[in-house]
């Protein structure tokens, strides 16, 4: 039985994402309380102020995922680096209108794969920076920018062997993390 709900946005519309293939991996080295649920963020216009009292159906079910989660895992490349249109996009929806975010107090991981030597830092920065204005508690470390060469993941789209270890920790440490978040969340209610 799952304890603990993590809402999973990947910042990547590609079908062949390497972020998208991050994410579904990752998850495979979690505890079984631990369920990912991959958000669709394909359907959601363009942020627009005009729209936040009426807000469209796909971003309704945005903040309604994001709201019954437990916590949240962004898996994110670098554009231009920064994050990716798609997960700004996301991030400003599911914040607005103002006083009504659904990010507030949600712990969150980040991760991300690139094919560049330093991965996805400064995406991951920026979105951190994001992040602490919006009130979510993110796990500083360790932190993990990740390099996509031929073996880091193998033939069944799993994490390759060269990367277990390092990929194994960082979640060992995500779960551990999410559920002293959960508990600091609890004896404060």
């Amino acid at each position: 039985m799952s304890l603990y709900r993590i809402a999973v946005l990947v910042g990547s519309l590609r079908r062949d994402s390497f972020n998208r293939k991050l994410a579904s991996a990752v998850a495979l080295l979690a505890p079984p309380e631990f369920t990912f649920q991959q958000l669709a963020l394909d359907d959601l216009p363009l942020y627009n102020q005009d729209d936040d009292g009426n807000q469209a159906a796909s971003v309704k079910r945005l903040k309604d995922d994001i709201k019954s989660a437990s916590a949240l895992l962004f898996v994110t490349p670098e554009y231009n680096r920064s994050i990716p249109g798609v997960l700004k996009n996301a991030i400003d929806h599911a914040s607005r209108p103002y006083g009504h975010s659904a990010w507030e107090g949600k712990p969150a991981g980040i991760l991300g794969v690139s094919v560049g030597a330093i991965g996805t830092a400064l995406a991951q920065q920026h979105l951190r920076n994001i992040l602490a204005y919006l009130d979510v508690p993110t796990m500083g470390q360790p932190e993990a920018f990740l390099h996509a060469k031929d073996d880091f993941f193998d033939a069944d789209g799993k994490i390759g062997h060269t990367s277990l270890e390092f990929m194994q920790d960082w979640m060992d440490r995500y779960v551990a993390w999410v559920k002293k978040q959960a508990g600091d969340q609890a004896a404060n209610a």
